[in-house]
């Protein structure tokens, strides 16, 4: 239990929090005999094994910084950006009376507490203080409800660290030996990239099919019953009429019981029923109610920020921590969609005061999640305070997404308490027997739906989103017979049909998944966690997994390759139901139900019945790179995933001659998988250029030159053929001591000669002598008076001359053929000019930033475009667009990289932390 008040000794108190914005708002709250300070995020963590001591490399430490000799224990460092903020810590400590530790009430915030506890060791006593909102009523019961560390959460987190490292570190060297270097697995990230290839594959698999149906106005002859309608053919001869949700993803309907009608049906009929009598035939009203959606859950504000503001994930977050900081909103990761009692009232005196009385339900409302475990914080996100702040309220403190933001929260957190809308819902049925030309007749019977709300209720205040969905001609609430208003119609009424069209449709492939529909799936098959999937998604979007098309996620090639192989040896770490399990078991873990040490054990070494993942890669067997990398695309062509990229090849035949190369062709980065059809794949393959064009022999060497167009541009390359048999016989034949004769030795193949085609050059003009005059760049045009050689050579950025580390521009790159010494050593007398081009101007800019008071821009660099301000540097995100950049988040990102410091040099290192629970003495 906490020590009581009495207890407590007179003087400071010190309270760490983790952010610096969140401290200074609690100090205000808290007052005098407080000192409030931040840790900055995590103190510590676990090092790359790179930067462990030499003697423990060679030790059970030295693979993952994880000791698996004594029970996985981690050998946890401080990091060299926070080593400054620890002294501060301490020194800030020595002072204290007490020490309140006030790290957010999530695991990670509970892991952060406990390294605070290790490595400041305090003597006095510690309290573990929570809040979920930063308001003085919150932190003022906080006070009230001080508690101890919670060791099982601890643990959890320390789990999901280790098994996070043990995954990663053992799958993604095999990721960079198969496929390519810099990629990476990991437990979430590698099965949301499998997710979104595996909507790319079906789309790829997917074959259209052609539908037609009719559609038609019809007006009540009693002109007294109301206006004209739409309706949509449903059934002609009591058969109903195919949709799109009757094909499957082959084009084939999925039941033989419905009518496929064809253009030409659809058209006859449409003909034979404009001089028919139509009737109404069924009349159907039903009440209508529709009941607000619970308030907010990490996942639930990713995606309504991303279906209504146009969001990312990480800008959701990163907006929603600053909202938290600043005390406009509760804790903004949780699983919970429960209000706390003053949240309620609070919300339902609000849309009494706003709406009216009669908008609030006699009954409160209560929401409860999904998660056994809502192991972030244990309310919803909601408005902070035990009285609400209106938008109107906060709009001179809030700009931008802040405001918009906390306007969706405000609004979905009131319409949560607010009454169900009210309404009715009628369903008309109306027909005519059509008589053709030939005298056959046909019964077609339309059907029209309608809703009318009588009462709008939770809606005047808020109406959630929706995702988009498949075949939008059968679920459009248009005209054509769904979702408008309709007469007041009556069985056996007479109609006339104003106008009878056919109409045609084609089914459509599944849709791509948008972050939030991806954040969807992800929590409703309970994989990972929702405060890190905007994490996630951001990864797998920098690795280049995926890429974003308006707001459809597609995935590369590359990303085909990394999931195929998981798939084959792998496939229980990307299996959707075991990725749950493992995030069940810390959950478990968290609940004390569990032990770190046990279940580590069995998830890395096994047991009899389950194979661990140390097993797995210590006997992965061959894998067969080419394979994993290549898809058929069709006949006689295949994509090649390779080390710039992927490429068409059509594979040789079975007698091509030695030496030949396979004829390939590039495929465009702009073009999605599902699109690259046959049909494409042979375009491309046929374009000009695409095939090699060999110009003649090097008189030198002999070898053939030839031109291609490759991925970054047409460039020419020397052919060396592989020796053949006859090469490897009429070697000098060496042999062993006992006067064995030792096999030939196969010659390692030389590495072939290229050069890149000026921008003037093309692959089907250049000639033998431009192509052995680019091969032999760079061209040494000989010394300077101090014997320092002068080069000129093409670049990323143009032609220049370079003279040890001193480079020069020069004009064109036809010069890099002609120019001479004494022209180079002319440039090189000259002053060198720093900045006397014209600046490029900024790509963006933002205004002055809140913290340096420097103007925000954003820059195009050597490495991607940046965000700036004169003093820190920030490279834009890979997962964000130029155009959807905003001031927001461009001094978020700036704020960010403030916090974090200066890149650290070297981690030294600190022998493995004990783990104990906080202490007071």
């Amino acid at each position: 239990m906490p020590a009581k008040a009495t207890e407590k000794k007179p003087g400071k108190k010190l309270v760490i929090v983790e952010s610096p914005a969140k401290s200074k708002t609690i100090a205000g709250y808290l007052g005098e005999g407080f000192e409030v300070t931040a840790s900055m995020g995590h103190i510590r963590d676990l090092p790359q094994p790179s930067d462990l001591p030499a003697e423990l490399k060679k030790t059970s430490v030295g693979k993952f910084a994880v000791d698996l000799d004594k029970d996985f224990e981690p050998y946890y460092v401080v990091s060299a950006d926070k080593k400054k903020r620890v002294a501060e810590l301490k020194a800030a400590l020595k002072g204290a009376s007490e020490l309140y530790l006030a790290t957010d009430g999530d695991r990670e915030g509970e892991a952060i507490a406990w390294h605070l506890l290790e490595v400041l060791k305090p003597t006095v006593p510690v309290f573990r203080l929570t809040f979920p909102e930063i308001t003085k009523e919150a932190i003022q019961r906080a006070m009230q409800e001080l508690r101890d560390l919670d060791i099982p959460m601890v643990d959890a987190q320390e789990t999901r660290r280790i098994l996070d490292r043990l995954y990663g570190y053992e799958i993604s060297p095999v990721l960079w030996r198969k496929v390519a270097r810099g990629l990476s697995a990991g437990r979430v990230q590698s099965v949301a990239t499998r997710l979104v290839v595996e909507r790319e594959r079906e789309r790829m698999a997917f074959r259209a099919a052609s539908y037609w149906d009719l559609t038609g106005t019809f007006s009540p002859e009693d002109a007294t019953k109301g206006e004209s309608f739409g309706a949509k053919l449903a059934s002609v001869n009591g058969a109903r009429v195919a949709t799109g949700k009757d094909f499957n993803d082959l084009g084939e309907l999925k039941s033989q019981s419905v009518t496929r009608l064809d253009e030409a049906a659809a058209s006859s009929l449409a003909v034979a029923l404009q001089q028919a009598d139509f009737t109404v035939r069924s009349v159907d009203t039903k009440p209508y109610t529709r009941r607000p959606a619970a308030p907010f859950t990490t996942s639930t504000l990713q995606q309504e920020a991303a279906r209504k503001l146009r969001f990312s994930s990480r800008v959701t977050m990163q907006v929603a921590q600053r909202l938290y900081e600043n005390g406009y909103i509760t804790y903004m990761r949780t699983d919970s969609p429960s209000l706390s009692d003053q949240a309620v009232n609070a919300a339902r005196r609000q849309a009494s005061e706003l709406y009216g009385a009669e908008y609030v339900p006699d009954a409160r409302r209560i929401y409860k999640g999904k998660s056994k475990n809502a192991q972030e914080a244990h309310e919803a996100i909601r408005p902070a305070g035990d009285s609400f702040r209106t938008p109107a309220q906060v709009a001179q403190q809030l700009r931008g997404d802040e405001f918009r933001l906390y306007e969706l929260i405000w609004k979905r957190t009131v319409a949560s308490q607010m009454a169900d809308a009210l309404g009715s819902t009628a369903s008309v049925r109306l027909g005519a027997i059509a008589t053709s030309a030939d005298g056959t007749t046909q019964d077609a019977e339309f059907s029209a739906s309608g809703t009318v709300i009588t009462f709008r209720g939770f809606m005047a205040a808020y109406e959630e989103g929706r995702d988009a969905v498949r075949n939008q001609d059968d679920t459009a609430d248009d005209a054509a017979g769904k979702g408008g208003r309709l007469p007041n119609l009556t069985k056996g009424d007479a109609l006339g049909a104003e106008g009878i069209d056919a109409v045609g449709h084609e089914t459509s492939p599944p849709p791509r998944y948008t972050e939030a529909s991806l954040v969807k799936v992800l929590e409703e098959r309970g994989i990972g966690r929702p405060s890190t999937y905007a994490a996630t998604i951001s990864t797998i979007m920098d690795r280049g997994y995926v890429r974003t098309r308006g707001q459809a996620l597609v995935p590369s090639w590359i990303a085909f390759s990394v999931v195929r192989l998981l798939e084959e040896h792998f496939h229980d770490y990307v299996d959707y139901d075991f990725t749950a399990e493992l995030e069940e078991d810390l959950d478990r873990i968290a609940r004390g139900e569990a032990g770190r040490v046990e279940w580590l054990n069995h998830f890395y070494y096994g047991d009899g019945k389950v194979t661990g993942l140390n097993t797995i890669v210590s006997d992965l067997g061959e894998i067969d790179a080419r394979r994993i990398n290549s898809v058929e695309i069709a006949e006689g062509i295949v994509l090649r995933v390779g080390k710039f990229g992927p490429y068409l090849e059509k594979p040789l035949p079975a007698d091509a001659a030695e030496g030949t190369e396979p004829q390939r062709a590039n495929v465009p980065e702009d073009l999605a998988p599902d699109e690259l059809t046959p049909e494409k794949a042979t375009e491309l393959m046929n374009a000009p250029g695409s095939e090699e064009r060999v110009l003649g022999n090097d008189p030198e060497t002999g070898r053939a030159i030839a031109a291609r167009d490759g991925r970054y541009g047409p460039y020419v390359i020397e052919l060396i053929t592989e020796p053949t048999v006859e090469d490897l016989a009429n070697q000098p034949v060496e042999y062993y001591k006992n006067g064995k004769p030792k096999p030939p030795k196969k010659p390692v193949k030389a590495k072939p000669r290229t050069g890149s085609l000026f921008k003037s050059m093309a692959v089907e003009s250049v000639t033998l002598e431009e192509a052995l005059m680019l091969m032999n760049l760079p061209r040494v045009l000989g010394a300077d008076a101090e014997g320092k050689e002068i080069t000129v050579q093409n670049g990323r950025f143009g032609p220049y001359l370079k003279k040890g580390s001193d480079s020069r521009s020069i004009g064109s790159e036809e010069e890099i053929f002609t120019i001479t010494l004494d022209q180079a050593q002319e440039i090189y007398s000259q002053p060198k000019q720093r900045g006397g081009r014209t600046a490029a101007p900024p790509l963006a800019e933002f205004g002055e930033d809140p913290v340096s008071e420097k103007p925000i821009v954003v820059k195009d660099g050597r490495f991607g475009p940046y965000i700036t301000d004169g003093i820190t540097n920030i490279t834009v995100p890979g997962s964000t667009a130029i155009e959807e950049l905003t001031r927001e988040t461009a001094v978020a990102l700036l704020a960010e990289k403030r916090e974090k410091g200066p890149a650290p040099r070297k981690s030294a290192g600190r022998a493995p932390a004990k783990r104990k629970a906080a202490a007071r003495k």
